[in-house]
């Protein structure tokens, strides 16, 4: 007898909750409890009372996993609304990084012509270092932070994605 497994696929999951104490832990804690990962998680407060925030989860599953997640996750009383993007269509994904380069002479100038070449920007600088602010998918920060590692990468802060559908509806 043959067991077929099921395909892990990344998933971008938008999550509308009230805004209350716990409820991050909340669902941190039911990701924790049944051995799921979370590879990124977002935060933020979306309306003018800060009533509601919207958490952005970057998780790997199954489909049969991911159902289940998504029922666990609309289940908690605080859980507005649960939208997995991934499965809901066109979405756009994007992430912020703060990278620390120290370095002079020539790796000073190749950091520098690689921020451009990356659209990074210099936000602090000093005679032997820079930090610049990159925004982009995932895959094109961890290029440039791949990059800047030879020219003497000294650290790195990073947002975690944030994501919306395409379109004019609301996901």
């Amino acid at each position: 007898m043959h067991i077929k497994e099921e395909a892990v696929e990344r998933h971008t999951l938008a999550v509308i909750v009230d805004n209350e104490p716990g409820i991050l832990a909340r669902i941190a804690g039911l990701f924790t409890a049944r051995g799921y990962n979370i590879s990124s998680l977002t935060v933020s407060e979306i309306t003018d009372d800060d009533l509601i925030s919207r958490i952005t989860i970057v998780t790997h599953a199954s489909a049969p996993v991911m159902e289940q997640i998504i029922a666990q996750l609309e289940r908690l009383v605080p859980v507005h609304k649960v939208t997995d993007l991934t499965a809901f269509g066109q979405h756009v994904e994007r992430e912020l990084a703060l990278v620390k380069v120290a370095g002079t002479g020539e790796h000073r100038i190749e950091a520098l012509r690689l921020a451009e070449v990356y659209r990074a920007r210099v936000v602090d600088a000093t005679t032997s270092s820079f930090v610049f602010e990159v925004t982009g998918g995932t895959e094109k920060i961890d290029k440039f932070v791949e990059l800047m590692r030879d020219l003497g990468l000294v650290e790195i802060a990073r947002t975690g994605i944030v994501a919306i559908a395409r379109g004019a509806e609301a996901a």
